[in-house]
């Protein structure tokens, strides 16, 4: 694949698995290799991601991923994303608390064969548990 194609290929995984939650579109989307370096995912990962959609859509709403940047070379991509959502459930442990968060996150993702084969996450949880409110008690 072509460093564009990758490049599409995280702009739709992003959209369709990250904000949209279409569990569906992990089997087109997702190696059935797939490793999540960060994630923790046990067992068949295409199941394991599957629930994680299925886990944040009962967690969380409206939820945006916004590109900020997407460089790629040779097999990989790393996105650097504002996310954001609505705490309409529990999450992290916390009961939901109906408000909303906004987060940097960078993910690396390695394309083999036309799907994503590895990922990596790093994300701002202490600012995300502050959003949430996390801290108030303190």
């Amino acid at each position: 694949m072509s460093t564009q194609e990758n490049k599409d290929l995280v702009e739709r995984f992003a959209r369709e698995v990250l904000q949209d939650l279409n569990a569906d579109s992990v089997d087109s989307l997702v190696s059935p290799d797939f490793v999540s370096h960060t994630w923790g995912l046990q067992g068949d990962p295409i199941a394991a991601l599957k629930q994680v959609t299925k886990r944040m859509g009962a967690s969380l709403s409206d939820i945006e991923f916004k590109i900020e940047d997407l460089i790629a070379e040779g097999d990989r991509v790393c996105a650097r994303v504002t996310s954001s959502a609505t705490q309409t459930g529990e999450f992290h442990g916390m009961p939901a608390s109906g408000r909303r968060y906004s987060i940097g996150e960078i993910h690396i993702f390695r394309v083999e064969d036309g799907k994503i084969a590895e990922h990596w996450h790093q994300y701002d949880l202490p600012g995300l548990m502050k959003q949430l409110g996390a801290d108030s008690a303190q």
